[in-house]
Protein backbone atom coordinates (compact mmCIF):
# COMPACT_ATOMS: atom_id res chain seq x y z
CA UNK A 1 0.00 0.00 0.00
CA UNK A 2 1.39 3.13 -0.84
CA UNK A 3 1.00 6.33 1.22
CA UNK A 4 1.99 9.63 -0.22
CA UNK A 5 0.78 11.36 3.37
CA UNK A 6 0.13 8.81 6.42
CA UNK A 7 -2.26 9.32 9.13
CA UNK A 8 -1.73 7.26 12.15
CA UNK A 9 -4.49 5.56 13.93
CA UNK A 10 -4.94 7.09 17.66
CA UNK A 11 -6.45 4.52 19.93
CA UNK A 12 -10.12 3.45 19.65
CA UNK A 13 -13.10 5.07 17.26
CA UNK A 14 -12.68 8.46 17.07
CA UNK A 15 -16.16 10.63 16.27
CA UNK A 16 -16.40 12.22 12.90
CA UNK A 17 -14.79 15.66 12.65
CA UNK A 18 -17.72 18.44 12.75
CA UNK A 19 -16.92 20.12 9.69
CA UNK A 20 -18.27 23.95 8.60
CA UNK A 21 -20.70 24.23 5.59
CA UNK A 22 -19.47 23.76 2.27
CA UNK A 23 -19.95 26.85 0.91
CA UNK A 24 -17.28 27.90 3.87
CA UNK A 25 -15.37 26.16 2.81
CA UNK A 26 -14.63 27.53 -0.30
CA UNK A 27 -11.26 27.82 -1.96
CA UNK A 28 -9.67 30.59 -0.01
CA UNK A 29 -6.08 32.72 -1.55
CA UNK A 30 -3.02 31.48 0.49
CA UNK A 31 -4.91 28.34 1.99
CA UNK A 32 -3.53 24.65 1.84
CA UNK A 33 -6.04 21.92 0.96
CA UNK A 34 -6.17 18.46 2.01
CA UNK A 35 -6.86 16.23 -0.81
CA UNK A 36 -7.94 12.90 0.28
CA UNK A 37 -7.98 9.05 -2.12
CA UNK A 38 -9.86 6.15 -1.33
CA UNK A 39 -8.65 3.14 -3.74
CA UNK A 40 -9.75 -0.10 -3.70
CA UNK A 41 -7.14 -1.51 -5.93
CA UNK A 42 -3.40 -1.92 -6.03
CA UNK A 43 -2.32 0.63 -9.00
CA UNK A 44 -4.55 3.02 -8.93
CA UNK A 45 -2.27 5.35 -7.87
CA UNK A 46 -0.32 5.57 -11.65
CA UNK A 47 -3.72 4.35 -13.86
CA UNK A 48 -6.93 6.49 -12.26
CA UNK A 49 -5.13 9.50 -9.74
CA UNK A 50 -2.02 10.24 -11.40
CA UNK A 51 -4.23 11.59 -14.68
CA UNK A 52 -6.01 13.56 -11.83
CA UNK A 53 -2.96 14.90 -10.26
CA UNK A 54 -1.75 16.06 -13.31
CA UNK A 55 -5.14 18.03 -13.49
CA UNK A 56 -5.35 19.38 -10.43
CA UNK A 57 -1.41 20.98 -10.92
CA UNK A 58 -2.73 22.55 -14.01
CA UNK A 59 -5.90 24.38 -12.09
CA UNK A 60 -2.81 25.23 -9.67
CA UNK A 61 -2.87 22.90 -6.84
CA UNK A 62 0.35 21.90 -6.06
CA UNK A 63 1.81 19.18 -3.60
CA UNK A 64 3.92 21.16 -0.53
CA UNK A 65 2.70 24.16 -1.90
CA UNK A 66 -1.20 24.57 -0.97
CA UNK A 67 -2.00 20.79 -1.12
CA UNK A 68 -1.48 18.14 1.07
CA UNK A 69 -2.23 14.49 -1.37
CA UNK A 70 -2.95 12.25 1.17
CA UNK A 71 -3.23 8.51 -0.81
CA UNK A 72 -4.79 5.10 1.01
CA UNK A 73 -5.10 2.10 -1.07
CA UNK A 74 -7.03 -1.22 -0.13
CA UNK A 75 -4.73 -2.89 -2.38
CA UNK A 76 -7.56 -5.14 -3.68
CA UNK A 77 -8.66 -6.39 0.03
CA UNK A 78 -12.43 -4.66 0.14
CA UNK A 79 -12.44 -5.41 3.88
CA UNK A 80 -9.73 -3.07 4.67
CA UNK A 81 -11.56 0.05 3.43
CA UNK A 82 -13.93 0.87 5.56
CA UNK A 83 -10.67 1.61 8.41
CA UNK A 84 -9.14 3.31 5.67
CA UNK A 85 -12.36 6.01 5.13
CA UNK A 86 -12.09 6.25 8.51
CA UNK A 87 -8.58 6.94 8.89
CA UNK A 88 -8.85 9.72 5.98
CA UNK A 89 -11.54 11.52 7.49
CA UNK A 90 -10.03 11.85 11.21
CA UNK A 91 -7.52 13.75 9.35
CA UNK A 92 -10.12 16.55 7.65
CA UNK A 93 -9.72 16.19 4.00
CA UNK A 94 -11.48 19.38 2.27
CA UNK A 95 -12.45 16.25 -0.71
CA UNK A 96 -12.41 12.24 -0.24
CA UNK A 97 -11.70 11.26 -3.43
CA UNK A 98 -12.53 7.56 -4.04
CA UNK A 99 -11.51 5.60 -6.90
CA UNK A 100 -12.91 2.23 -8.69
CA UNK A 101 -16.13 1.05 -8.83
CA UNK A 102 -18.54 0.63 -5.64
CA UNK A 103 -16.65 -0.60 -2.88
CA UNK A 104 -15.08 2.65 -2.00
CA UNK A 105 -17.64 5.45 -2.22
CA UNK A 106 -19.57 3.21 -0.16
CA UNK A 107 -16.72 2.81 2.70
CA UNK A 108 -16.31 7.05 2.27
CA UNK A 109 -20.08 7.56 2.61
CA UNK A 110 -20.17 5.33 5.86
CA UNK A 111 -17.52 7.60 7.40
CA UNK A 112 -18.71 10.87 6.50
CA UNK A 113 -21.95 12.51 5.89
CA UNK A 114 -20.28 16.38 5.61
CA UNK A 115 -16.72 16.18 3.42
CA UNK A 116 -17.58 16.16 -0.37
CA UNK A 117 -16.95 12.69 -2.04
CA UNK A 118 -16.32 12.79 -5.50
CA UNK A 119 -16.10 9.16 -6.81
CA UNK A 120 -13.82 8.95 -10.32
CA UNK A 121 -15.71 5.77 -11.69
CA UNK A 122 -18.87 4.04 -11.16
CA UNK A 123 -20.78 1.83 -13.60
CA UNK A 124 -24.65 2.15 -11.93
CA UNK A 125 -24.21 5.13 -9.13
CA UNK A 126 -27.97 5.19 -8.93
CA UNK A 127 -28.71 1.52 -8.86
CA UNK A 128 -25.58 1.68 -6.37
CA UNK A 129 -27.59 3.80 -3.90
CA UNK A 130 -24.63 6.26 -3.93
CA UNK A 131 -26.85 9.08 -5.44
CA UNK A 132 -30.56 10.00 -5.98
CA UNK A 133 -30.21 10.92 -9.38
CA UNK A 134 -27.86 11.75 -11.68
CA UNK A 135 -29.16 15.13 -12.45
CA UNK A 136 -29.43 15.94 -8.87
CA UNK A 137 -27.24 13.79 -6.43
CA UNK A 138 -27.97 15.13 -3.59
CA UNK A 139 -25.84 14.58 -0.17
CA UNK A 140 -22.35 15.18 -0.35
CA UNK A 141 -21.32 12.84 -3.70
CA UNK A 142 -21.31 13.29 -6.76
CA UNK A 143 -18.77 11.72 -9.77
CA UNK A 144 -18.12 9.99 -12.62
CA UNK A 145 -20.17 7.33 -14.07
CA UNK A 146 -17.70 4.84 -16.19
CA UNK A 147 -20.56 3.71 -18.46
CA UNK A 148 -22.77 4.27 -21.64
CA UNK A 149 -25.73 2.69 -22.31
CA UNK A 150 -24.71 1.60 -25.98
CA UNK A 151 -21.38 0.15 -25.16
CA UNK A 152 -22.74 -3.65 -24.30
CA UNK A 153 -24.05 -3.91 -28.10
CA UNK A 154 -20.82 -2.53 -29.40
CA UNK A 155 -18.69 -5.02 -27.32
CA UNK A 156 -21.45 -7.81 -28.91
CA UNK A 157 -21.06 -6.41 -32.75
CA UNK A 158 -17.18 -6.09 -32.07
CA UNK A 159 -17.35 -9.68 -31.54
CA UNK A 160 -19.69 -10.51 -34.23
CA UNK A 161 -17.49 -8.82 -36.83
CA UNK A 162 -13.86 -10.70 -35.19
CA UNK A 163 -15.88 -14.38 -35.48
CA UNK A 164 -19.26 -13.97 -37.47
CA UNK A 165 -21.74 -16.38 -37.93
CA UNK A 166 -24.18 -15.64 -34.60
CA UNK A 167 -21.65 -17.79 -32.72
CA UNK A 168 -22.26 -18.14 -28.81
CA UNK A 169 -21.07 -16.00 -26.86
CA UNK A 170 -19.97 -16.14 -22.93
CA UNK A 171 -20.74 -13.32 -20.50
CA UNK A 172 -17.84 -13.23 -17.67
CA UNK A 173 -19.35 -10.87 -14.57
CA UNK A 174 -19.65 -10.80 -10.46
CA UNK A 175 -23.45 -11.08 -9.68
CA UNK A 176 -22.36 -9.12 -6.41
CA UNK A 177 -21.48 -6.01 -8.36
CA UNK A 178 -24.64 -3.69 -8.69
CA UNK A 179 -23.72 -2.63 -12.24
CA UNK A 180 -23.90 -6.58 -13.69
CA UNK A 181 -27.30 -6.65 -13.29
CA UNK A 182 -27.51 -3.08 -15.62
CA UNK A 183 -24.98 -4.36 -17.86
CA UNK A 184 -26.94 -7.93 -18.28
CA UNK A 185 -30.01 -5.71 -19.16
CA UNK A 186 -28.20 -3.76 -21.87
CA UNK A 187 -26.71 -7.12 -23.17
CA UNK A 188 -29.56 -9.15 -23.26
CA UNK A 189 -31.16 -6.30 -25.89
CA UNK A 190 -28.59 -5.90 -27.98
CA UNK A 191 -28.19 -9.74 -28.26
CA UNK A 192 -31.57 -10.46 -28.99
CA UNK A 193 -31.63 -7.82 -31.38
CA UNK A 194 -28.40 -9.42 -33.01
CA UNK A 195 -29.86 -12.96 -33.02
CA UNK A 196 -26.63 -14.00 -31.06
CA UNK A 197 -26.61 -16.22 -28.36
CA UNK A 198 -24.94 -15.98 -24.58
CA UNK A 199 -24.80 -17.42 -21.68
CA UNK A 200 -23.56 -15.61 -18.26
CA UNK A 201 -20.85 -16.90 -15.73
CA UNK A 202 -20.34 -15.69 -12.75
CA UNK A 203 -16.71 -14.76 -10.44
CA UNK A 204 -17.78 -13.30 -6.99
CA UNK A 205 -14.06 -13.94 -6.54
CA UNK A 206 -10.31 -14.24 -8.04
CA UNK A 207 -10.78 -17.95 -7.31
CA UNK A 208 -13.97 -18.57 -9.26
CA UNK A 209 -13.21 -16.83 -12.39
CA UNK A 210 -10.42 -20.19 -13.91
CA UNK A 211 -14.05 -22.25 -13.14
CA UNK A 212 -15.99 -19.23 -15.03
CA UNK A 213 -13.60 -19.60 -17.70
CA UNK A 214 -13.89 -23.60 -17.99
CA UNK A 215 -17.68 -23.67 -17.84
CA UNK A 216 -17.14 -20.72 -20.67
CA UNK A 217 -15.29 -23.42 -23.33
CA UNK A 218 -17.30 -26.09 -21.99
CA UNK A 219 -21.03 -24.37 -23.28
CA UNK A 220 -19.60 -24.22 -26.32
CA UNK A 221 -19.06 -20.20 -26.49
CA UNK A 222 -16.72 -18.89 -29.49
CA UNK A 223 -15.79 -16.07 -27.78
CA UNK A 224 -16.19 -14.18 -24.71
CA UNK A 225 -17.39 -10.34 -22.84
CA UNK A 226 -16.01 -9.56 -19.61
CA UNK A 227 -18.00 -7.03 -17.54
CA UNK A 228 -16.14 -4.60 -15.45
CA UNK A 229 -15.84 -5.02 -12.03
CA UNK A 230 -13.50 -4.35 -9.05
CA UNK A 231 -12.63 -8.20 -8.08
CA UNK A 232 -12.61 -8.99 -11.75
CA UNK A 233 -10.36 -6.20 -12.21
CA UNK A 234 -7.81 -7.26 -9.84
CA UNK A 235 -6.95 -10.11 -11.44
CA UNK A 236 -6.52 -8.84 -15.08
CA UNK A 237 -2.98 -10.75 -16.22
CA UNK A 238 -4.57 -13.88 -14.64
CA UNK A 239 -7.97 -13.45 -16.87
CA UNK A 240 -6.13 -12.92 -19.81
CA UNK A 241 -3.49 -15.56 -19.33
CA UNK A 242 -6.64 -18.26 -18.71
CA UNK A 243 -8.65 -16.68 -22.03
CA UNK A 244 -5.54 -16.95 -24.14
CA UNK A 245 -4.78 -20.80 -22.38
CA UNK A 246 -8.56 -21.94 -23.41
CA UNK A 247 -8.16 -19.93 -26.66
CA UNK A 248 -11.19 -18.23 -26.15
CA UNK A 249 -11.12 -14.92 -27.96
CA UNK A 250 -12.49 -12.11 -25.50
CA UNK A 251 -13.50 -8.43 -25.21
CA UNK A 252 -12.40 -6.44 -22.14
CA UNK A 253 -13.11 -2.84 -20.65
CA UNK A 254 -10.72 -0.90 -19.90
CA UNK A 255 -7.09 -0.47 -21.77
CA UNK A 256 -4.92 -2.43 -19.42
CA UNK A 257 -6.56 -6.20 -20.37
CA UNK A 258 -5.49 -5.19 -23.64
CA UNK A 259 -1.92 -4.26 -22.29
CA UNK A 260 -1.43 -7.47 -20.34
CA UNK A 261 -1.81 -9.63 -23.71
CA UNK A 262 -6.04 -9.89 -23.97
CA UNK A 263 -7.26 -9.25 -27.73
CA UNK A 264 -9.24 -6.48 -27.17
CA UNK A 265 -10.34 -3.86 -25.15
CA UNK A 266 -13.02 -1.48 -25.73
CA UNK A 267 -14.11 0.88 -22.75
CA UNK A 268 -14.38 4.33 -21.19
CA UNK A 269 -11.39 6.65 -21.51
CA UNK A 270 -10.14 6.59 -17.73
CA UNK A 271 -7.61 9.34 -17.83
CA UNK A 272 -10.41 11.76 -19.21
CA UNK A 273 -12.80 10.71 -16.34
CA UNK A 274 -10.06 11.09 -13.72
CA UNK A 275 -9.55 14.54 -14.98
CA UNK A 276 -13.14 15.72 -15.40
CA UNK A 277 -13.10 14.38 -11.62
CA UNK A 278 -10.26 16.61 -10.84
CA UNK A 279 -12.46 19.83 -12.37
CA UNK A 280 -14.90 18.67 -9.71
CA UNK A 281 -13.04 18.68 -6.82
CA UNK A 282 -11.91 22.10 -8.00
CA UNK A 283 -15.27 23.63 -8.52
CA UNK A 284 -15.90 22.25 -4.74
CA UNK A 285 -13.08 23.79 -3.20
CA UNK A 286 -14.26 26.93 -5.05
CA UNK A 287 -17.70 26.78 -3.31
CA UNK A 288 -19.90 24.39 -5.59
CA UNK A 289 -21.73 21.68 -3.64
CA UNK A 290 -21.87 18.31 -4.38
CA UNK A 291 -25.50 17.63 -4.23
CA UNK A 292 -26.00 19.42 -7.14
CA UNK A 293 -23.14 18.80 -9.26
CA UNK A 294 -24.37 16.06 -11.60
CA UNK A 295 -22.91 12.47 -12.34
CA UNK A 296 -21.63 12.96 -15.35
CA UNK A 297 -21.19 10.19 -18.07
CA UNK A 298 -18.53 9.29 -20.42
CA UNK A 299 -17.99 11.10 -24.04
CA UNK A 300 -14.65 8.99 -24.92
CA UNK A 301 -13.83 5.42 -25.59
CA UNK A 302 -11.37 3.65 -26.52
CA UNK A 303 -10.49 0.67 -28.60
CA UNK A 304 -7.55 -0.91 -28.20
CA UNK A 305 -6.72 -4.24 -30.01
CA UNK A 306 -3.81 -6.62 -29.69
CA UNK A 307 -2.43 -8.07 -32.70
CA UNK A 308 0.13 -10.15 -31.39
CA UNK A 309 -3.11 -12.15 -29.26
CA UNK A 310 -5.22 -12.44 -32.74
CA UNK A 311 -1.94 -13.62 -34.20
CA UNK A 312 -1.90 -16.21 -31.10
CA UNK A 313 -5.03 -17.02 -31.69
CA UNK A 314 -5.37 -17.40 -35.37
CA UNK A 315 -7.29 -14.77 -35.64
CA UNK A 316 -7.33 -12.31 -38.73
CA UNK A 317 -9.02 -8.81 -37.94
CA UNK A 318 -11.21 -7.62 -39.92
CA UNK A 319 -10.23 -4.31 -41.66
CA UNK A 320 -12.89 -2.33 -40.41
CA UNK A 321 -11.80 -2.96 -36.83
CA UNK A 322 -8.51 -1.96 -37.65
CA UNK A 323 -9.50 1.51 -38.82
CA UNK A 324 -11.86 2.18 -35.49
CA UNK A 325 -8.92 1.33 -33.34
CA UNK A 326 -7.59 4.02 -31.28
CA UNK A 327 -4.16 1.81 -30.46
CA UNK A 328 -2.75 -0.87 -31.91
CA UNK A 329 -0.32 -3.30 -29.96
CA UNK A 330 2.23 -5.35 -32.20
Amino acid sequence: MRRRQFIGLVGGVAALPVLPPLAVRAQQAGRQYRIAYLALLAGEDSTFAKPLLQRLEELGYRESKNMIWDYRSADGRAERLPQLAAELVRAGPDVLITGFGTLAPKAAIAATHSIPIVFTSVGDPVGAGLVASLSQPGGNVTGMSGQASDIAAKKLQFLEDLIPGKKPVAVLGNSDTPYTALALQQIKTAATAMGLPFAVLDARTVDQIPAAIDAAIRSGAASMLVLEDPVLLSAIRQTTDLAAKARLPAIYGPREYAQAGGLISYGTDQSQLSRRAAEYVDRILKGASPATLPVEQPTKFELVINLRAAKALGLEIPPNLLSLADELIE
